[in-house]
């Protein structure tokens, strides 16, 4: 059984390790994955053992475990967002109630040595209880207001599991309990009159160290927090996509329901600006509708009956009524954030160094303290001198940093994955994509297009036209997926095949019919000659197609024994597979094509796209025997593919790709997603691995070295040669800015942005007024302007027939989002938009 818990009080590595050590010692547990950053664990286990035992575990370890909300909708995920929220504030105003305590404070400790003015009743050894008390009073607001961390820390302790936590509390009560006891010194020498002693306890209170270290670290912890949910802001902004309601056709009626109550096979309205909000097929209705929010394709995709609309889809023109088929936990917008999310909460193997060292780092430092106060009084120095060196290595030393190297980077680069249409289902396989070095590819679906298309016409008399007319009515009644291509090329030439009678489909050679009194055949050569007509004429351009890996079809008059000319069909190379393949090359991988496809056409694919290997008419069983080969040579292989007999050779591959249009079956057996089907994403999933892994070394260097190098020197090790040693206090901020170092380090990936891109030119086929009119959209300048003030159906048809106005083209306006977009074109620039928008009544932002 695999299930999900909610863990809360854990606030360093070594919180994580010790609740994974907790759970991990119970009987029947196979897996448990912390998640130090999402406050979350994942336990896999078998037998008797439940989920109430399970949180017993924790709980004992000092810490506190519950079963999450219902998971799976995309409103299940957005209490943890408010949590974070509210800790963020929490956190802010316990910041400012410190520092209104801390900086007086400090001003008084620190007056007399930097020369500040002082009131007098502070001044002067008679007057050292007064100033000793003062600073005694303005000490406990912070540690109460900041209590949180000796509640934890000694509550760790006293399970023997101590944290940071632990290390703060132990360090800030050691100064407090220090400067208590310097206070009845002080009152003992001023009682005897030995005015020696009350000096010399009245500049060694240290209470100003503790409310500063609990001050600074609770600084460090806020910019912490605040930079962890910018970490999270990819499922965040995926959340936000979803609508909270839908609108329903239900007995003839329309209705606005909560979205979580829509099933399965309800009729389902989308109106122009709307978000789909669930999956559906079309039903009634067409229009243009924008997936880039989950493909990452910004060109809107046009979508008629029959046609599957997925979830958080944008809706930019008509009317849609959708039949509702995945809805809750199943749509294709809730089954990304839980990739994501459980990507983000899964362990790279990088990451169990870390875990290893935070697990043992808490009690090896306390041991480190103890000893460096033994030595400082062992070699004859003061108990000041001893104690504020042990107090400064408890709190310099920094589990966090090494806790947050792994998780906060792999969280970034799965959200950014996200935002280019690349789901990474586990760190795991982000981790080892960084380390292939050999693609292999499939060639159906993810090489090619997937479906054959019209590649050459060649009359040996006549236009093209002709004979492609002839050809489509020749094949128009037959279900044969080459005379399908056939006919709808000629559809999109807006040709009109004629009327045939006496169809026969001939198996295994192609279709003959009767047009306007002549019988006429289209098939393969074996027909041709079955029908005696000399196939000379046609063999030079035959040959030349077929070593090109395209199919050609003969066509003939039958009863003139006269051959008509040739027309060929392909499965086209995807136009970004060559571009693809070339990202593989610079990144110096080696690439292979497998397939099950005859040598030949294969032979012809690799070789117009360069690949270093070809392996064709391979059996599907024997997909992943081809893969185990590769790993016996030493290669560490992905793979890319989309059927259900790539799902094999997926899971055996170091890495699976799934193309996203593939099969259910082959996305499980992958390691990674690709939402757009497009294989140059495959490329950009190679380069989010390299920079989040080489992100992921430099935050664990830094934390490595800050250890190494920090609690050395405020244990005084470098103090009898270099006179270096840390104060407390000092001690505490480089701590705190430890942590937000390598915080930051991570949110650069943010700015990741792939090298790969797609070729300018070549694609399928098509209509060739789509075709213009979409390269028409690609060379205009794209614009968003965010404009106040529309609030009703009238407002979005104002707005837009001002800009349209204007002469630019492309305009969309979403009264959702109080957005207008518009491509920039017949003269119209930014400025004229911006003041019909303006002219029309609405303020521009």
């Amino acid at each position: 059984m695999r299930q999900k818990f909610t863990v809360t009080g854990m606030t360093c590595s070594a919180c994580s390790a010790h609740v994974d050590k907790a759970v991990r010692k119970l009987p029947g547990v196979r897996e448990c994955s912390v998640n130090l950053l999402g406050g979350s664990m994942t336990v896999d286990w078998q037998g008797d053992l439940t989920p109430e035992g399970i949180v017993a575990a924790v709980e004992k370890a000092g810490y506190g475990a519950s079963l999450p909300q219902a998971a799976g909708s995309v409103q299940a995920a957005q209490p943890a967002a408010k949590n974070m929220e509210d800790d963020l504030q929490s956190m802010k105003l316990r910041l400012i109630w410190s520092l209104v305590f801390m900086l007086p404070l400090f001003y008084l400790s620190m007056g007399h040595m930097m020369g500040w003015p002082i009131p007098r009743c502070f001044h002067g050894t008679e007057n050292a209880m007064v100033y000793a008390l003062t600073l005694f009073l303005l000490t406990i607001p912070p540690l109460i207001i900041n209590q949180k961390y000796f509640r934890v820390g000694f509550k760790t302790l006293w399970h023997l599991s101590p944290n940071m936590d632990s290390l703060i509390a132990v360090g800030s009560s050691a100064a407090v309990i220090y400067g208590v006891i310097a206070l009845y010194f002080i009152g003992w020498g001023l009682g005897h009159g030995d005015l020696a002693v009350v000096e010399r306890y009245a500049m060694d209170l240290y209470f100003e160290s503790a409310a500063m270290i609990v001050t600074l670290i609770t600084v460090g912890k806020y910019l912490e927090t605040r930079s962890k949910g910018k970490t999270g802001q990819a499922i965040a902004r995926l959340m936000d996509l979803s609508p909270k309601t839908a609108t329903v056709l239900r007995d003839g009626a329309e209705a606005e329901i909560p979205v979580e109550q829509v099933r399965a096979g309800d009729l389902v309205l989308v109106r122009p600006g709307g978000s789909a909000p669930v999956d559906g097929v079309v039903v009634e209705g067409s229009s243009s509708v924008d997936e880039s929010a989950l493909t990452g394709e910004s060109i809107p995709v046009d979508k008629g009956p029959g046609d599957t609309v997925i979830s958080a889809s944008i809706n930019r023109s008509g009317v849609l009524t959708l039949r509702a088929t995945r809805v809750g936990g199943d749509t294709t917008l809730a089954q990304m954030i839980r990739l994501v999310d459980e990507a983000a909460s899964s362990k790279a193997p990088i990451a169990k160094l870390a875990d290893r060292v935070a697990g043992v780092f808490v009690p090896v430092v306390m041991g480190i303290a103890l000893v460096t106060a033994l030595v400082w009084l062992l070699t004859g120095h003061s108990a000041e001198q001893a104690l504020t060196s042990a107090v400064a290595v408890l709190v310099i030393s920094c589990p966090c940093a090494l806790g947050l190297a792994t998780p906060v980077a792999i969280m970034v680069g799965t959200g950014k994955g996200a935002e280019h249409g690349i789901l990474i289902k586990s760190a795991e396989g982000l981790e080892t994509l960084r380390a292939v070095t050999t693609v292999v590819l499939d060639k159906t679906g993810t090489v090619t297009q997937g479906q054959p298309v019209v590649t050459d016409v060649l009359p040996l008399q006549g236009g093209e036209e002709a004979l492609l007319t002839l050809a489509a009515g020749l094949e128009a009644p037959s279900e044969h997926p080459l005379g399908a291509a056939i006919v709808a090329e000629a559809r999109a030439r807006g040709l009109k095949p004629p009327a045939v009678g006496d169809f026969r489909a001939v198996h295994g050679r192609g279709v003959r019919a009767v047009v306007n009194g002549s019988e006429y055949l289209g098939g393969n050569l074996a027909m041709l000659e079955e029908q005696g007509i000399d196939p000379v004429a046609l063999q030079e351009h035959a040959d030349r197609l077929a070593v090109q890996g395209k199919t050609p079809l003969y066509f003939a008059n039958v009863t003139k024994k006269r051959p008509l000319g040739v027309v060929a069909v392909a499965d086209t190379v995807k136009p970004t597979s060559r571009a693809a393949v070339e990202g593989f090359r610079r990144l110096g991988l080696k690439v292979v094509i497998l397939t099950g496809d005859n040598r030949r056409t294969a032979q012809a694919i690799s070789s117009q796209l360069g690949l270093d290997q070809t392996i064709a008419e391979v059996l599907p069983a024997d997909k992943e025997r081809h893969i185990t080969a590769l790993q016996a040579q030493g290669e560490k292989v992905a793979m890319v593919g989309d059927g259900i007999n790539d799902a094999p050779a997926l899971a055996r591959a170091d890495v699976g790709l799934a193309i996203g249009a593939g099969t259910d079956v082959a996305i499980e057996s992958a390691d990674i997603v690709l939402m757009k089907s497009d294989l140059l994403d495959a490329v950009t999933a190679v380069e989010l691995s390299r920079a989040t892994i080489r992100n992921v070394k430099q935050n664990l260097f830094w934390a490595f070295f800050y250890n190494i190098i920090c609690i050395p020197l405020a244990a005084g090790a470098f103090y009898p040669l270099f006179h270096l040693q840390l104060s407390p206090m000092f001690a505490a901020a480089a701590m705190s800015l430890s942590s937000v170092c390598v915080v930051s380090n991570a949110l650069r990936l943010r700015f990741f942005k792939p090298a790969a891109s797609a070729p300018s030119g070549g694609k399928t086929p098509e209509n060739p007024a789509k075709t213009n009119k979409t390269r028409r959209k690609q060379t205009m300048e794209t614009i968003t302007l965010h404009v106040e003030g529309m609030m009703c159906a009238h407002c979005q048809a104002r707005v837009e027939k001002a800009v349209a106005g204007t002469g630019a083209a492309e305009v969309q306006v979403d009264l959702e989002k109080k957005s207008v977009t518009c491509a920039l074109s017949g003269g119209a620039t930014e400025a004229q938009i911006k003041a019909a928008i303006t002219e029309a009544g609405y303020e521009v932002r």
